[in-house]
Formats: structure tokens, C-alpha cells, sequence
């Protein structure tokens, strides 16, 4: 299907310590190679990375380099939560609720700021003494410990790994001993993203929207009203995952007329929280599964990677629109975007699979720019 050219009414912007910097439209290239060096550099002043190299050098200035450790987070991280949902792993002595709650409010700060090597310790011991705590059989355990399995289900889908699946059938599981329409509602968000990564677009679609019809989501709370918006908007992007753009875009708007009905950003701890800002981000990544990449792009265009609260969706903005540029034929601009991707989270560039078939799929789709190099060599890709 043809791609339509984004307006030049809109940018895509960086925030740098100054302030948003739009990402200028660029010509192919046709000039000498000192030209296309000079264009390299200004796609990355663009995106305020060129105080970190020099023409043609590598961005790691401004990057803490570990990433061999980086790189194997996902196999550690995923080790270690599969021996503690066994049981195997020892538990504290002294659990209380407010310190499980406490050492939840931690994981999911790390989470957001893509500490996942900090999580790959936080996280077992976490379930561990959820389990613990939960042996009481209160509603509220059982809850906590709900919460605990949807930010782990959260992880592993991220780094792809298929223990997903049992963290967030049991998230699910828990939730509804619960009783928090809640958490309910978010393992079952979890649930329908599995099925959709899985193929399985019809279930998925069901999932998300039967858990936005129920009743417990019903109230007047604009909690409950954002919750709605969150699985409507997952299945706006299953629409798009299954060809369906015309029901993609209905979805998106009317997760969109939730977000400007409710202002502001309700739930941040589910994902990056619901508004308007975030509906657009899951916007671009929904217009590139459904095959329109100039679409995905003047959809990030519209956003000001400032107004995304965490560097969790900060990334995946960047990330987002780099795969836009790249469907879309744009190499440097995709490029930049990775840069600034791994400039604001390397440890979710280096680590997440998504982020790094990206990079392979540039190593040998075209010129290998000393950039591109540098990154690859990051995400110990050869």
C-alpha cells in the first residue's frame, strides 16, 4: 500500500537540555560523501546528540557504556523471575504489605526509567515476598501480589521473553481474588497483548474490549473511565496488527475522546498512564502495522517527546518513530532516531529485541555509516 508524505506543517522534536529541537525534513542524498557527512551531523544536532560526537564519530559521550551486561539483562532478568515464581528462591525473614507496596513503588520507578538491570534483582525478590505476604489469603495480598505479576508480565513482554505468558495468566488469576476492577482490568490488557503478539488478533480484540465493557469499569472515577481508554487503545493496535486500518483509526478516536474528556495523564503506573500524549504515541506505532509509514510519522510529528512522562515511553517513541522512518525509506532520519533512543534509554535499545532488529535490519539494508557502527557495536550486534 502507498505511503503518503507527512505534512510540512508539523515536526518531529528532540527535548535537549534547551529545549524541543524539530528534526528537519532532509532530501536523499546526492552529493559527495563530505556532504552526507555533514547531513549525518545535522540530523544529529537536530536531536541534540552532537555535543556527544564528531563528524562521523560515534554518540557515546553522553552514553553509560556497560553493554554487555545491557545486551544479557533479559536472559538474567528472566532466570531469575522464573526461579522465584517456582519457589525457589528464599524470601525476607520480616514482609510487611506497606514494605511489598514500597518495594513495588521501586520496580515500577525503575521500569519507567528502563533500569532493567536494576530490575532483574528487584523483581524476583519482589515475587518472592508477594507470595509470602499472599500466603495470608487476603484480598489484599492477593492483589498486591497481582501487581507484582503485571509489572513482571509488563518486562518480559518488552524483552520478548515467552515466561510472559505465565506471569500474566497468573497476574490475571490473582487479580480477580482481588477484586480490584483495577488490576483486573490491567491483567487482562497484558492477556490481550500476549494473544496479539501470538497471531491471535480475534482473541485479543475480544480480551481488551470485553474487559473495557465490564461493569467494574462502569463508575464515575476517572481512574476507571482512563482503564477504558487503555484497552481500548490496545485494541485500536490490534486493528491495525490485523490489517483492519478503518478500525484501528475508529478505536484511536475514541481512546482519544476519552483522553481529552479526562485531561491530564490518570494511571501512571499502568505503562506510561492514559492521555492524550500517549494515545498518539500508540498511534504511530498502530499507523506502521497498518502499513502506512507517512501517516506513522505525521503522527509523531504531533508529539513533543517532553510532554511523555517517563523515559520508558520516551524511548519507545524514539524507537517507534525510527521503524516510521524506516518503513517510510528516510535511513538517516531512522538512524538519528535510534540515536536518540539509546541517548535516552541504552539499556532499552541495547537490550530489547525489537529495538535490535531494527539495527540489523539497517546493517545490511544499506551504507554502514561510522554511526551506525558505533550503535551496533553498543548493542553487540556484528
Amino acid at each position: 500500500m502507498a505511503c503518503h508524505a507527512p505534512s510540512s506543517t508539523g515536526s518531529v522534536s528532540a527535548v535537549t537540555k534547551t529545549g524541543a529541537v524539530p528534526l528537519q525534513e532532509c532530501s536523499s542524498p546526492s552529493s559527495p560523501s563530505g556532504m552526507n557527512a555533514m547531513r549525518r551531523r545535522q540530523l544529529l544536532v537536530n536531536l541534540g546528540l552532537a555535543a556527544a560526537s564528531a563528524v562521523g564519530g560515534h554518540v557515546t559521550a553522553a552514553i553509560p557504556v556497560s553493554a554487555s551486561d545491557e545486551v544479557r539483562v533479559g536472559e538474567r532478568l528472566a532466570g531469575r523471575v522464573r526461579t522465584a515464581m517456582l519457589g525457589f528462591l528464599p524470601g525476607p525473614v520480616d514482609i510487611s504489605g506497606p514494605g511489598v507496596r514500597a518495594g513495588l513503588a521501586v520496580a515500577l520507578a525503575d521500569f519507567r526509567r528502563c533500569h532493567y538491570s536494576r530490575l532483574a534483582d528487584r523483581l524476583p525478590r519482589l515475587i518472592s515476598a508477594g507470595h509470602l505476604l499472599a500466603d495470608g489469603e487476603t484480598a489484599e495480598a492477593s492483589a498486591l501480589l497481582a501487581e507484582i505479576y503485571t509489572l513482571t508480565a509488563r518486562m518480559l513482554i518488552k524483552l520478548d521473553q515467552p515466561l510472559a505468558r505465565m506471569a500474566a495468566d497468573r497476574a490475571r488469576v490473582l487479580a480477580a481474588g482481588g477484586g480490584d476492577p483495577l488490576i483486573i482490568a490491567e491483567a487482562a490488557r497484558n492477556l490481550a497483548v500476549l494473544a496479539r503478539r501470538a497471531g491471535r488478533h480475534d482473541q485479543a480484540m475480544s480480551v481488551a474490549l470485553t474487559a473495557a465493557a465490564s461493569p467494574g469499569l462502569g463508575g464515575c472515577d476517572p481512574r476507571l473511565a482512563a482503564e477504558r481508554g487503555l484497552l481500548i487503545q490496545s485494541a485500536a493496535y490490534t486493528a491495525a496488527r490485523a490489517g483492519d486500518r478503518a478500525g484501528m483509526r475508529e478505536l484511536t478516536s475514541e481512546a482519544a475522546a476519552i483522553a481529552g474528556r479526562l485531561g491530564g495523564v490518570l494511571l501512571p503506573d499502568h505503562g506510561d498512564g492514559f492521555s492524550p500524549a500517549t494515545v498518539q504515541l500508540h498511534r504511530i506505532s498502530a499507523e506502521i502495522h497498518a502499513g502506512d509509514a507517512g501517516a506513522a510519522v505525521a503522527a509523531a510529528r504531533q508529539i513533543v517527546p517532553g510532554s511523555l512522562a517517563t523515559t520508558e515511553r520516551r524511548a519507545r517513541f524514539w524507537t517507534d518513530t525510527a521503524r516510521a522512518y524506516g518503513m517510510w525509506g528516510r535511513r538517516e532520519e531512522c538512524i538519528a532516531a535510534l540515536l536518540a533512543a539509546e541517548h535516552e534509554a541504552p539499556q532499552d535499545v541495547h537490550a530489547r529485541p525489537a529495538a535490535r532488529d531494527l539495527v540489523r535490519g539497517l546493517l545490511v539494508s544499506g551504507r554502514v555509516s561510522q554511526e551506525l557502527r558505533g550503535l551496533a557495536g553498543r548493542c553487540r550486534i556484528s
